[in-house]
């Protein structure tokens, strides 16, 4: 593709850097912010995280790459799961921890063996229908979140038909802005179905404002640092749960370098190589979660966006990540994300839950897997079934794997005993967030 207005390490002049940058942080702003509104983390801490993470991977790509690490949605499900463990999202954050030290393991194992072992290992067979299940699973609770409010004083629910309302202007014009909009601004649906939403929601009187009457005009984000707001403890209970999504998230990462380097006119699995951005991957998850962020990974957006402009200036991106940094300390901006209502979230999250589960759909088409194949018919439907039905595996009682974890381990290991297995395809390794 190429016919770049700006390469890789073409530096903008000053006004474009501050235009072209806050432009690129916008794009990713949306989404980043969206995963810790979901698990109950601070939304300050995940840009904060998102900015340093880019920073990170910048650094180790040798700034070759162009790309922005946000907020990864294969990992609301087990952060869930490892939050209710203790009652602690510092459960979450050991995990996390754990999954960035997986990726750097990887990474030296691919830098000392190549990369091909990895590409037979996590075949298109195997990891699209685990992101069905990512994005599938995910489903009820974005219908909840759309739809139902909670009953003063009880842990019920009840239909409101004024909050679904909201959800559904939400949805619908994100809806609109993926199909119709062109240009920059077809990268931000996400963000403008926010924005109508917020608005659609203020007009009608769901939209409460007193945490910005509350908030201080600058504040420190809400850092979760082990051994200070949580003890550090790991448990194979917290393991299981967080590191086997490294099996999707891979391929994420393997599937956006080959995309990104389609449209830089690079090959990035060869130079800086793959060790290096799944290392950049890997730190950056690392230290987001080692003060309270949520996991990091590369973004289509991001690669949306660079096609679109034409700049892939790695400069734009450093710009975009420091802007990020610096907005996570704006406490009123901070505390408005607070005010979103919660059907709004779950609007955009209805399209957003089942673009996830239909981006696995299609990494299964352009893999062209064979359904006619028994062997590709069970291991698909096995992995839906576990993943989506939520089934344990308990060996004791504080040692399980269930769900999405479950899935995908069952997947990996049916793919590779199963007779007449095939050398996985690298190409449909495009993937979610």
């Amino acid at each position: 593709m190429s016919n770049a207005i700006l390469d890789v390490n073409e530096k903008p002049t000053g006004g474009q850097l501050i235009t072209l940058s806050f432009q690129h942080m916008f794009a990713m702003f949306g989404s980043t912010i969206l995963v810790p509104q979901l698990v109950g983390l601070s939304p300050a801490i995940a840009l904060l995280t998102s900015g340093i993470a880019t920073i990170i991977f910048l650094l180790v790509t040798r700034f070759q790459v162009p790309a922005y690490l946000g907020s990864s949605f294969a990992f609301i499900t087990p952060i869930l799961i490892a939050t209710n463990y203790g009652e602690s999202p510092g459960n979450a954050m050991i995990g996390a921890m754990f999954v960035g030290l997986v990726y750097g393991i990887v990474s030296l194992v691919i830098w000392k063996s190549g990369y091909k072992w990895i590409m037979k290992l996590l075949p298109a067979i195997v990891v699209g229908p685990v992101i069905m299940v990512i994005g599938l699973g995910l489903s009820g609770v974005a219908v909840d979140m759309a739809m139902n409010i909670p009953i003063e004083g009880t842990d019920l629910k009840e239909y409101s038909f004024l909050h679904f309302s909201a959800a559904l202007v939400t949805l619908f014009t994100a809806i609109f802005c993926t199909i119709y909009f062109k240009n920059i601004l077809s990268t931000m649906p996400i963000l403008i179905g926010l924005v109508v939403g917020y608005i659609y929601s203020m007009i009608i009187g769901i939209v409460d404002f007193t945490p910005i009457k509350e908030a201080n005009m600058f504040a420190l984000p809400e850092f979760l640092i082990p051994g200070v707001h949580y003890e550090f403890e790991v448990t194979s209970k917290i393991l299981l749960v967080m590191v086997p999504i490294v099996i999707v998230t891979i391929s994420e990462h393997i599937g956006h370098q080959l995309v990104l380097g389609k449209v830089v006119d690079r090959d990035y699995i060869k130079t800086p190589g793959l060790h290096r951005s799944l290392l950049g991957d890997g730190l950056g998850t690392f230290v987001s979660a080692f003060i309270g962020g949520p996991p990091k990974t590369t973004y289509g957006e991001n690669i949306g966006v660079l096609a679109i402009t034409r700049v892939y200036s790695i400069y734009v991106i450093m710009g975009a990540a420091v802007i990020a940094i610096l907005l996570s300390f704006f406490g009123k901006a901070m505390a408005l994300l607070t005010t979103i209502p919660t059907a709004v979230l779950g609007g955009v999250s209805i399209l957003l839950f089942g673009i996830i589960a239909s981006s696995g759909l299609r990494m299964l088409v352009e893999a062209k897997v064979d359904f006619g194949n028994s062997r590709n018919l069970v291991i698909a439907s096995v992995i839906l079934v576990i993943g989506i039905g939520g089934a344990k595996f308990i060996v004791t009682e504080s040692l399980s794997i269930e769900g999405m974890a479950l899935a995908a381990i069952i997947g990996v290991v049916l793919n590779l005993v199963l007779p007449g297995r095939k050398e996985a395809e690298t190409s449909g390794m495009d993937s979610t967030k």
